[in-house]
């Protein structure tokens, strides 16, 4: 599989662009499209998503942009079949750019239009979220006129696996390097949360009383490091710590049993008042704000760390596995709190290190920012389409 040559054509202003995903629930790639399309809709260009639909397609057609309903997510063969239909509403709508954000809608789409005249199709562009098992099919995902990597992990993870040895076309050039961002006003420095909402989340959660909070985001999947954080919090509660440890996130329905091994884990040790399960939960910039410490101890490398840049951004301090986004994340902003993978005993250390007020300031965010990337990803789109 290879793009073909890029070719020349004038530049339609404003541009149509259509975003493809597999459905518009929740989630990173998600809450990506909905912030480009906005962006889009801000600088007055034409913006569309292509979806199986999903409790988001509210918001979207809210903020301006509009949706057509198609299921390309669905893993059957019938799925790829779908091409023709695609490739008659490329040609009906006239986009000016095609971007794919997940691999079977990037396939079905590029099936479609790598079959129409190079002189009048869409440019086509494809955004590597994460680092997919490394096959033929993930390679699609490479396969873009341009190639947005979402961190230098990302793009290092692409020059590894796919190297132009073998993608002859996937040369450095057609990759750009477009970290995600955060917006400050939504994770202001220094946020303090409401007199009303500490009073519920006190009342909720009365084991909190005055100790320090520690906080582990992240869903109920064994990737997240929860067991480590156990460990963590257990330790500093023995070492005499006045702490409370708060795991924020919803079980994975597809795994209920390690969120019940997680769980007894807790009650075990005797941890159940000072290891608290909140679940998911919509008011995690108030978790932040009161935490004294996030942790981040994911056993795989994150394609870019959100939830370390969100408390960061904030001027909370994160200890975190200084491996994949993460890594680049802390080394910007806070190189204090990185330590080895699973090392966490040095991760506890580093805490206690916060806790106590031992730890240097963090530098302010000035390169992971929402309009940073909303700005370079139009421009990548007006450099192609011009």
């Amino acid at each position: 599989m290879s793009a073909p040559p890029a070719t020349v054509r004038a530049p339609n202003r404003p541009l149509k662009v259509l975003q493809l995903l597999p459905a518009l629930d929740g989630g990173g790639v998600e809450r990506g499209t909905l912030e480009i399309a906005r962006a889009l809709v801000a600088a007055g260009h034409e913006s569309v998503v292509l979806s199986k639909g999903g409790r988001l397609v509210a918001q979207l057609e809210r903020e301006g942009s509009r949706h057509l309903t198609l299921d390309l997510g669905r893993k059957s063969p019938a799925t790829f079949l779908q091409y023709r239909a695609l490739r008659k509403r490329f040609e009906q709508e006239r986009f000016d750019i095609i971007h794919a954000r997940s691999r079977l809608p990037a396939w079905v789409a590029w099936l479609a239009w790598r079959g129409m005249p190079a002189a009048t199709r869409p440019r086509f562009v494809t955004t590597v979220h994460g680092m997919h098992s490394v096959s033929r099919y993930s390679a699609i995902m490479c396969a873009g006129e341009r190639v947005i990597a979402v961190s230098d992990t990302v793009r290092d993870y692409i020059r590894t696996h796919y190297p132009p040895s073998r993608w002859p076309h996937l040369a450095d050039e057609r990759i750009t390097v477009i970290p995600r961002g955060i917006d400050p006003a939504e994770f202001p420095r220094d946020h303090r949360p409401s007199d009303e909402w500490l009073a519920r989340f006190r009342t909720e959660f009365p084991q909190l009383g005055q100790r320090k909070v520690l906080t582990l985001p992240g869903r109920l999947t064994r990737l997240k490091g929860h067991h480590d954080f156990i460990t963590i919090t257990g330790k500093l509660v023995a070492e005499g710590l006045d702490v409370v440890g708060l795991i924020v996130g919803g079980d994975d329905p597809k795994r209920p049993a390690y969120a019940k091994e997680i769980r007894e884990r807790v009650r075990a040790e005797g941890l159940a008042e000072r290891i608290l399960f909140t679940g998911h939960r919509s008011d995690v910039r108030e978790i932040y704000a009161i935490s004294a410490c996030v942790l981040s101890l994911s056993s795989t490398p994150e394609s870019f760390g959100r939830t370390v840049l969100e408390p960061l951004a904030m001027g909370r301090p994160v200890v975190g596995y200084a491996h994949g986004g993460v890594a680049e994340i802390l080394a910007e902003l806070f190189p204090f709190g990185a330590v080895a993978k699973g090392d966490h005993d040095a991760a506890g250390a580093r805490a206690v290190g916060v806790l106590r007020g031992e730890a240097p300031a963090m530098k302010p965010n000035t390169r992971f920012l929402l309009a940073e990337m909303q700005g370079r990803t139009i421009e990548l789109y007006e450099a192609l389409a011009s």
